[in-house]
This record gives C-alpha cells, sequence and structure tokens, in this order.
C-alpha cells in the first residue's frame, strides 16, 4: 500500500513538473513573440515534453496562453502578499511596496511583454481566467490598509484611492522596461543602466510618496 501511494506521489511530482516546465517555455515563447506568433509546435520541442501532453493539461494554444497569463499575475500578487508590506509603518510600508514593483517590472520583463500583448488583444484573455479579478483585488486591499494607517497616523492624507495608487505605481514602474528600448534610441538614456535604474527607483518613490503625504 506505502509503495502505491508513494507511486502516484511521485507521478504527481512528475506532472506538476511537467506542467511547471511547460509554463516557463510558453511564457517566454508568448512574451517573445505574442500569441499569434508563438507555436505548440516550438513550445514542445523547447520543453521536457510533446505537443500531445501540452494538449493534455491545456487542451490548446489559447488555453496554454491564458494559464501563462494567470501564473504571471498570480506570481506577482503571491509575492506583495508575503511580504506583508501593511503591517510597517505607512511611509516605510508604501516605499517598500512602490520599490518592490519596480523591481519586480525590471527582473521579470516577461510579465511586461505579456501584458502587453493582452492589451493588444484588447484583454480578451484575461477576461476568460475565472477569478482573475477577484486574485488581483489583494493587492488594492494591502494599499487600501496603508493609506488607512497613514491617514490614521496623519501622515497620509485622506481621500487617496488605492486603485489611483495602484494604478500611478503600476504606470511608473511599467514604462521603464515597456519602453526601455525606444527611449535608450530616443534620448540615449538606458533604463537598465545599474546607476539610472536606482536614480529612476528613488525618483519614482519619492513621486509618489510626496503625491500621498500630508501637507
Amino acid at each position: 500500500m506505502a509503495t502505491t501511494r508513494g507511486a502516484g506521489s511521485k507521478r504527481s511530482q512528475e506532472a506538476a513538473e511537467t506542467r511547471e516546465n511547460i509554463l516557463d517555455v510558453a511564457m517566454r515563447e508568448f512574451a517573445d513573440k505574442g500569441l499569434a506568433g508563438a507555436r505548440i509546435d516550438e513550445i514542445a520541442e523547447k520543453t521536457n515534453s510533446s505537443k500531445r501532453m501540452i494538449y493534455y493539461y491545456f487542451g490548446g494554444k489559447d488555453e496554454l496562453y491564458r494559464a501563462v497569463l494567470e501564473r504571471a499575475y498570480e506570481r506577482i500578487r503571491r509575492q506583495e502578499q508575503a511580504a506583508q508590506f501593511e503591517t510597517l509603518e505607512p511611509v516605510e510600508a508604501l516605499r517598500a511596496i512602490v520599490g518592490h514593483n519596480f523591481d519586480y517590472h525590471f527582473e521579470h520583463p516577461e510579465f511586461v511583454r505579456l501584458v502587453m500583448n493582452e492589451n493588444v488583444h484588447h484583454g480578451e484573455h484575461i477576461a476568460q481566467v475565472a477569478g482573475i479579478k477577484g486574485r488581483n483585488q489583494s493587492v488594492i486591499a494591502q494599499l487600501g490598509a496603508i493609506l488607512d494607517k497613514g491617514v490614521a497616523k496623519g501622515v497620509f492624507r485622506p481621500g487617496i484611492d488605492p486603485v489611483d495608487l495602484h494604478t500611478t505605481i503600476s504606470a511608473l514602474s511599467f514604462y521603464n522596461v515597456s519602453n526601455r528600448h525606444t527611449f535608450l534610441h530616443n534620448f540615449g538614456i538606458d533604463f537598465a543602466d545599474p546607476a539610472y535604474r536606482a536614480k529612476r527607483r528613488e525618483q519614482i518613490v519619492q513621486a509618489v510618496l510626496g503625491w500621498v503625504q500630508a501637507r
């Protein structure tokens, strides 16, 4: 009996690893080539599985793409929740969450490209991911808790909508990755240069704090 359970556990682990390997490769392919340009055959060639296994686990290319999108958003939300920024003092918490968002975008450019690609599709596929809207509410709740604590302590001004705050943080972080190459060619500044990246990170932190802090 123990042998049977052990074998079942091993098969489950292998299945999970195969699924994650497919998602890892598919994320890179979709980020680089978009939904239209990515090919199941090429994804299969670069994984430890086969085209048949991809269809077995996900059903088809659109379903695989949606699974990639879902995992991409889950990863950033999971990191935010694990960090528990809302337990810090308000100014420190906001500084930390802005810095984390900025760093996450730089360290995961494939996330930026996936989001850009999905906007080309007018959000058609992410709208079909069950529960995605609810799961993304975690960052709004976290920012809301930080804002409430800051207002109660007199360090943040009242009336800031956490959705507006999230929009500002995301937009300022996203641009440095999405527009890196065009900005470099137009102005000769590489956002990925370590010194400029550190400077830009602090500018964004200060811009957000300056908007939120009590006068």
